[in-house]
């Protein structure tokens, strides 16, 4: 007797060529010539007549031998589902965490898209920003945002002065030139805030989620090692659908 997982296997892939199979019948019913034939002989209104070879056409599909080959192929599908889904019914088990059951008697439907979403939040985790290491950051309960120390920063502006290069003789007059200066008006206090995810809390919650997605995935993998036994229900459903084609 084999076990859902070796089912689960194999359903996927035997269900994908034996649908291209019935496909193929289908198509083959729905076309007028592939159903339809015949048999056409001349003769010559006189003896001595020019006479033409038989014009022939079989008929490649029969709808009886057709049905019988689509029934075939869906009892085996039908079948392998059954067998799936009847296993998947029962199948169940416990997601433990620390040596406790946490989760009891699970389906193992349920666990794989548990699995799945718990994969799923754990890539949104991981993608969360993180607050910047370099600052020093303090949560304000009244915002509820992580803010930082404040820092004090030079705000200049450039002035233009003029100064004595030459001083001024008898001769000539003083020569001056005018030059640019950053001079400091002010200054900047920046305090930053966030709500970004501290980098400790983020690595916390990234270990709780991939322990109870690794539990998760030892549960399913339990549930799938039940044994399957075979279900024969496609026959039933495909002679009460074409019984009246014989």
């Amino acid at each position: 007797m084999p076990q859902l997982n070796q089912v689960i296997a194999i359903v996927k892939g035997k269900k994908t060529i034996l649908n291209s199979e019935i496909s193929a019948l289908h198509h083959a019913t729905q076309k007028v010539p592939l159903v339809n034939g015949h048999h056409k002989t001349f003769a010559p209104t006189e003896d001595e007549g020019e006479t033409f070879p038989d014009d022939v056409q079989h008929v490649q599909h029969r709808t009886q031998e057709v049905l019988e080959q689509v029934c075939d192929r869906l009892e085996t599908v039908l079948d392998v589902e059954a067998t799936r889904d009847w296993a998947n019914c029962q199948a169940r088990a416990d997601v433990m965490l620390d040596g406790e059951v946490f989760l009891e008697k699970v389906p193992v439907t349920y666990l794989l898209a548990l699995e799945k979403e718990l994969q799923n939040q754990h890539t949104f985790l991981a993608k969360m920003v993180e607050l910047d290491p370099s600052e020093k950051w303090q949560l304000d309960e009244n915002s509820g945002l992580f803010r930082s120390d404040p820092v004090k920063t030079h705000k200049t502006k450039k002035l233009q002065k003029a100064i004595v290069k030459y001083d001024a003789t008898p001769e000539h007059p003083a020569h001056t030139e005018l030059i640019t200066q950053d001079v400091v008006i002010g200054h900047w206090t920046t305090t930053k805030f966030s709500g970004a995810i501290p980098r400790s809390t983020k690595k916390r919650l990234l270990e709780r989620v991939l322990k109870i997605k690794d539990a998760v995935t030892y549960a399913r993998v339990q549930a799938n090692s039940m044994e399957a036994p075979d279900k024969k229900v496609g026959r039933k459903v495909m002679d009460f659908i074409f019984k009246e084609a014989n």
